[in-house]
């Protein structure tokens, strides 16, 4: 089975609010629109972790590409390059995410060994929870483990159902390459 990105004509009345929205733009939302009381769900959930966390812009975009590379995830990592850019990160801390975390910034680098070990052992050891909460504080190192969450559920939706790349982000890439 394979789940497309709903239309205009497609989109559920129940989530006719959405339509116009940043929950109705995106190419990953639309598929999820094949379950509108998901949707629903989903756009609190989005709002707080993506706009609402305690981890401030550029640490949330370093979280979130981390998560996008770990999982395989074209989608998640094309998008969040264009707004870890508009979040002020250079390319080469951008690209950094894609290595070991040795090679990394420091404060980078404990985001990025937090995310692996959620990804490969949904939990943060004993050290890895001091050194995160020493960096954001317990908020955030909630914040971490939300967002990872969030967007390890986005990558298996977009991985599973090769969701195409919105348009601006492919021109946006196209007219400014990374790699």
């Amino acid at each position: 089975m394979h789940l497309s990105p709903l239309t205009n004509d497609e989109w559920p009345s129940e989530l006719a609010h959405f339509k116009n929205s940043f929950t109705g733009s995106g190419n990953v939302y639309r598929v999820m629109a094949h379950h509108p009381a998901l949707l629903a769900a989903w756009s609190n959930y989005r709002t707080h972790v993506v706009l609402n966390n305690s981890l401030g812009e550029q640490r949330s975009e370093i979280t979130i590409l981390r998560i996008g590379h770990r999982l395989g995830s074209p989608y998640e990592w094309a998008h969040h390059v264009v707004r870890g850019r508009k979040a002020g990160l250079s390319d080469k801390r951008i690209l950094s995410m894609r290595g070991s975390p040795a090679d990394m910034a420091p404060e980078d680098a404990t985001i990025a060994r937090s995310v692996d070990a959620l990804i490969d052992n949904a939990r943060l050891s004993a050290a890895d929870q001091q050194a995160l909460s020493n960096l954001v504080g317990k908020q955030g190192m909630l914040d971490v483990m939300a967002t990872v969450g969030l967007y390890s559920t986005l990558a298996f939706i977009v991985n599973s159902f090769d969701t195409p790349t919105d348009e601006d982000i492919l021109t946006s890439l196209a007219e400014n390459p990374i790699e």
